[in-house]
C-alpha cells in the first residue's frame, strides 16, 4: 500500500465502524502549523483526550558521512514535533483534567544503533521528555508515557535481505518480527482506564530484545 493512501484508507476504515475520523495534513515540526492543527480538532470534536506523537523520519547515515542537516531533520520532526504538539495540546487536558499523552520512541533510543546516531538521539530525547512532562501533570490526571518499538514487520524489515533478517531474528528472543498489531494494543492499553496509575514509563515492543 502506497505511504500516501494509507491514512486515507485508515479515515476510511475508522468511519466504516461508525466512528468519526478526519485528515489534516501539515508539518508538525512547525509551530504554527502544529498549533492549528490542534485547535482543527478542538473546533471538529469539542475535545481531544489522547494524543499519540507518531511522526518521524529517518536519515540514516555513519557519523563521519551524516550532515548536519541530515542530523537537524530527525530532530525536528521526531523530537521538536512531539513538543510542540504535546505543548499545544496540553491545555485543553489540564482543563478537562484528564488526558492521555504516548509517544512513540524505539529500542534504538535506549541501545543505540550503527548508523543511526540521529534518529536514536531524537528516540532518547523523547524518553527524557516523556518523562518530564508526565511529572509535571502527573496531579493534573494527565499521563504522558511512551512505546520503544524493536523490529516491526514493515516495509523497511521487509525490505530487508533474507540474510540479515535471519540474522535479527537470531537475536529476538522471541523469534519473531513484531506485528503493527503488538503495537498498536500497546498504545490502546496505555490509552485506557487501565493504565491511569501508569506514567513516565517506557514499554518496549520488542520481543525480549533489549531485555
Amino acid at each position: 500500500m502506497p505511504a500516501s493512501t494509507r491514512p486515507l484508507r485508515s479515515k476510511n476504515s475508522i468511519n466504516a465502524s461508525g466512528g468519526d475520523a478526519m485528515l489534516i495534513a501539515g508539518d508538525v515540526s512547525d509551530e504554527g502549523q502544529a498549533e492549528q492543527t490542534i485547535k482543527a480538532v478542538v473546533k471538529e470534536f469539542g475535545r481531544i483526550d489522547i494524543l499519540v506523537n507518531n511522526a518521524g523520519i529517518n536519515r540514516d547515515r555513519l557519523l563521519l558521512r551524516m550532515t548536519p542537516a541530515d542530523f537537524d531533520e530527525v530532530l525536528q520532526v521526531n523530537l521538536r514535533g512531539a513538543f510542540l504538539c504535546t505543548k499545544f495540546v496540553m491545555p485543553h487536558l489540564i482543563r478537562q483534567h484528564y488526558g492521555r499523552v504516548i509517544n512513540m520512541s524505539s529500542v534504538v533510543g535506549l541501545s543505540g544503533n550503527p548508523g543511526q546516531a540521529n534518529y536514536a538521539a531524537a528516540k532518547a530525547g523523547l524518553i527524557g521528555f516523556t518523562k518530564a512532562v508526565a511529572r509535571e501533570v502527573a496531579s493534573r490526571n494527565v499521563t504522558v508515557n511512551a512505546v520503544a518499538p524493536g523490529y516491526i514487520a514493515t516495509g523497511m524489515v521487509e525490505g530487508l535481505t533474507e540474510e540479515k533478517r535471519k540474522q535479527i531474528l537470531e537475536r529476538i528472543p522471541m523469534g519473531r518480527f513484531g506485528s503493527s498489531e503488538d503495537v498498536a494494543e500497546t498504545i490502546l492499553f496505555l490509552s485506557s482506564g487501565g493504565a491511569s496509575y501508569l506514567t513516565g514509563q517506557v514499554l518496549t515492543v520488542d520481543g525480549g530484545l533489549i531485555a
